[in-house]
């Protein structure tokens, strides 16, 4: 990859990590014990891989996800900031793997979404099922609390990407910014 192309790619990471955590603090929902249903901000982060391929996606994810945690990271143990910021945030750059497939923006955010909230879901059952309401199994209360969370706003993105301007909008900006091969 030529110097001109990282500098671009690196630019356009650092903005999308940037516009991901300006998003984050747009809350629709405050739920219990910290968590929000946020708008667009794993969109903002998965775009990096969507539009730079697998590494610059992972790369930005995991950045993301540092940066999460030394903004307001809560932390108990080191499997758990694995879960929650580490795994969970790179997890948003598997859409990278699907910048070239057909319905890839759509087949990638699935992706990316379904995988951090495997890491969400696997912290809170280990982590913080003694939140759960006395009776409920902690595995049920963790998929039930990280589905609204980050269930809700995978599904608000999903309906605001079926909106054509917006769908293509973010093809316009992908043919302008990545190669249209996968690194």
């Amino acid at each position: 990859m030529n110097r001109n192309k990282t500098t671009k790619y690196l630019v356009l990471c650092a903005v999308l990590i940037a516009l991901s955590i300006g998003l984050n603090q747009i809350k629709l929902l405050h739920l219990p014990y910290g968590g929000s249903i946020t708008l667009l901000s794993m969109l903002a982060a998965t775009l990096a891989g969507y539009f730079c391929g697998p590494k610059w996606g992972l790369a930005s994810g995991l950045a993301l996800g540092l940066l999460n945690l030394i903004i307001g990271g809560y932390v108990i143990h080191p499997v758990q900031l694995a879960l929650d910021y580490i795994l969970a945030f790179t997890a948003l750059g598997l859409s990278g793997f699907f910048t070239n497939k057909g319905s890839g923006l759509y087949v990638g955010y699935i992706v990316s979404v379904v995988a951090r909230f495997i890491c969400s879901f696997l912290s809170g059952w280990i982590f913080f099922g003694g939140y759960a309401p006395e009776g409920m199994n902690p595995a049920l209360y963790s998929f039930a609390y990280n589905g609204i969370s980050i269930g809700a706003e995978g599904v608000i993105t999903l309906i605001i990407l079926a909106i054509p301007v917006v769908h293509d909008t973010i093809y316009r900006l992908k043919d302008q910014f990545a190669d249209n091969h996968v690194k």
